[in-house]
């Protein structure tokens, strides 16, 4: 198999049961060649409205009667792509676990999908599979819920992992993490999504309530450390000094791991910051409930997919988009004034490094040589593809840059908000 097609998506009803499936493993070699991404999408105003270049990867400014649809069709947003997957099937992992007592908690039978451990699509079913980074009881497994009641939530161990779970037809949908409205972006999923291939479907906006985990009978003061994720140790640092607590504070991968990690190895003088759901499922007591530094603690969460979905008027829609400019940032000022004179507001603008070309020289003679850093710029913006000035938007934005891509246009997430309290 040495292209990944892009057949239409499964629909499949929903199943009421929530517990993930055990994958059979195989030993995957994930390859992506050189990718080169062209400027123009589409061949004429028809196909930019009833195809993929409403969603696609590029936006044109230019209506282009001698493209071939086939080649258009061939295209993965917007430009021209080869994959090889070679996957060897090893042996299959024991399945067999001994189960536990109703009133004893039991840990959550599967792993964390790894880059070397992949499996094949399992065979059609009843749920819509989610992937998610982190293990059972993280706020990503929260956030997938949300976004997808009554879903099979699939965890991975790295962000990347949870993209390519999707590519490889082992789950429906991937929920991961952009934004958090104290710790900021989440730079790893920006520069994941130029580099894959799938869609902005959805976002879910989760209010994040941290506790305070230890083994049952651990009383505070013989507490040594606490672990968890970076950015949940930083937004419990003020809470944590003034609970009196002399201890190390030391990060790793998640929050849910932490707590899996003392459970699994009988740390008695080690807490976690994590979820009351964390709690539940690797067995530990809540010390301290709600930690956060700030209640207004919420992280955005984006809904990705292998194809876009239809865009809408009859309802609030947001839409993605990266750009570039082969001589610099000078172009961001008239990037912004598309936007501005049609009365559209962005929401979000992250720039990012721009990894083919990082650093732009200028020659002068009176100064020598200017070094100058070139960015990729991510911008969300509240319209909808559907909508014409967001149309001309972009045909103008195109105008302006050398590199064009819409990574989605999907319903905002209107739930009213809440401070983050105790579920």
């Amino acid at each position: 198999m040495n292209t990944l097609s892009s057949p239409s998506p499964l629909i499949r009803p929903r199943g009421s049961r929530s517990r993930c499936r055990q994958f059979n493993r195989v030993q995957c070699v994930y390859r992506s060649d050189s990718v080169h991404f062209p400027n123009g999408i589409g061949c004429s105003r028809t196909d930019w409205q009833s195809s993929c270049a409403i969603l696609s990867s590029n936006v044109v400014s230019q209506q282009q009667s001698g493209d071939k649809p086939a080649e258009h069709i061939a295209a993965v947003n917007g430009h021209k792509t080869s994959i090889d997957l070679n996957l060897v099937p090893i042996e299959h992992a024991n399945s067999a676990a001994a189960t536990a007592s109703n009133n004893k908690p039991q840990l959550p039978p599967q792993k964390p999908l790894t880059i070397t451990d992949l499996s094949p699509a399992p065979m059609h079913g009843s749920q819509l599979r989610v992937a998610y980074q982190g293990v059972p009881g993280a706020y990503s497994e929260a956030a997938a819920g949300k976004a997808y009641p009554n879903c099979e939530a699939i965890p991975c161990d790295q962000f990347e992992v949870a993209f390519q779970a999707v590519e490889l037809w082992i789950a429906d949908r991937a929920v991961l993490p952009v934004e958090n409205s104290l710790g900021g972006s989440i730079h790893r999923n920006y520069d994941l999504l130029l580099r894959h291939r799938l869609h902005i479907v959805g976002e879910v906006q989760l209010p994040v309530h941290h506790c305070l985990l230890a083994l049952p009978g651990v009383r505070k003061e013989y507490l040594t450390r606490v672990i968890s994720h970076p950015q949940a140790l930083s937004q419990c640092e003020h809470t944590l000094t003034k609970l009196g607590l002399n201890v190390a504070r030391e990060a790793v991968d998640d929050t849910a791991g932490a707590a899996e990690y003392i459970a699994a190895n009988d740390l008695r003088d080690t807490a976690a910051i994590a979820s009351a759901r964390a709690a539940e499922l690797y067995g530990m007591q809540v010390l301290e409930d709600g930690i956060q530094d700030d209640s207004s603690n919420v992280t955005r969460f984006v809904m990705l997919a292998r194809e876009p979905i239809i865009p809408r008027t009859d309802r609030p829609f947001k839409t993605s988009i990266v750009f570039a400019h082969d001589k610099g940032t000078s172009v961001l000022f008239k990037v912004l004034s598309a936007f501005a004179f049609r009365n559209i507001s962005l929401t979000k603008i992250e720039s990012r490094p721009h990894r083919n070309r990082p650093i732009r020289l200028v020659d002068d003679a009176n100064v020598g040589t200017a070094k100058h850093f070139e960015y990729m710029f991510y911008i969300d913006f509240e319209a909808s593809m559907a909508e014409v000035r967001a149309q001309n938007a972009l045909a103008e934005v195109q105008e302006f840059t050398s590199f064009l891509r819409v990574l989605g246009s999907y319903p905002m997430d209107m739930t009213p908000w809440s401070p983050s309290r105790g579920e």
